[in-house]
């Protein structure tokens, strides 16, 4: 049962696990807050930490709620797009062909049919996005299970609003969000890795912690990177 820590107008959402320390969190992009805490913890206990991290929690929430947010795509032509971290110009050419999309110098070229919807537009770019994805996912799933010696047994792309990626322990596979091909190619790495890791270590354990200092010493960095690079235009629900 999840227990809330109520501080003003701030909700810590409170659990608990086999872990030797309590792990505070902000998470992006709304600024909600959890405490995960040892099994025998008090209450008051638990309070009090978090009482001791008020300022910094709602620094991070300040933080989150000034963070850039991506303009609604039209998909229209000279709109930006974002592709591994760099930015594009959309070209649109309305065509009686099957619809394509080339990448040229700093451009993405759509090609479409006289008159499509935006909706049909975006649907094809998704397509895109997750054919780009399948090529660059498997060789960091082969590199890290050498490292690792854990199997995957599959991946899945999906949107997600509030992670960038989930491991299913049981199953042995691992999620992973469709915009990370809008990040710079090493965080798609670090997602990765951080939900292989899980296959070891289902939660933020120390094991876990342990483990992804070891092997993506600068993990702190590429988390902080991913969080502060702008978010899609939708509301996001925590």
């Amino acid at each position: 049962m999840t227990e809330t820590i109520q501080l003003g107008e701030i909700a810590i959402a409170v659990t608990r696990k086999d872990i030797k320390h309590v792990h505070l969190s902000v998470h992006p992009p709304t600024g909600r807050v959890t405490l995960v805490a040892p099994k025998g913890t008090r209450p008051e206990v638990a309070r009090a930490y978090a009482i001791s991290r008020l300022g910094w929690i709602r620094n991070q929430q300040s933080r989150f709620r000034g963070q850039a947010r991506e303009p609604r795509r039209q998909y229209v032509e000279r709109e930006s797009h974002y592709l591994w971290g760099r930015r594009y110009l959309l070209s649109v050419r309305e065509e009686d062909a099957k619809p394509s999309i080339k990448l040229g110098h700093r451009r993405i070229n759509l090609t479409v049919r006289p008159g499509s919807s935006r909706a049909k537009r975006q649907a094809i770019m998704h397509e895109w996005h997750k054919f780009l994805l399948h090529a660059a996912i498997p060789g960091l799933i082969r590199k890290w299970k050498s490292k690792l010696g854990v199997d995957v047994a599959g991946y899945f792309l999906q949107r997600m609003k509030t992670k960038w990626g989930g491991c299913n322990h049981r199953a042995r596979n691992i999620r992973l969000n469709t915009e990370l091909v809008k990040k710079p190619k090493d965080l798609l790495e670090y997602v990765v890795l951080h939900e292989m890791l899980h296959l070891i270590a289902p939660t933020h354990s120390e094991q876990f912690l342990t483990l992804i200092s070891k092997h993506y010493p600068s993990w702190r960095e590429a988390r902080a990177e991913l969080n502060e690079l702008p978010l899609r235009a939708e509301s996001w629900k925590a």
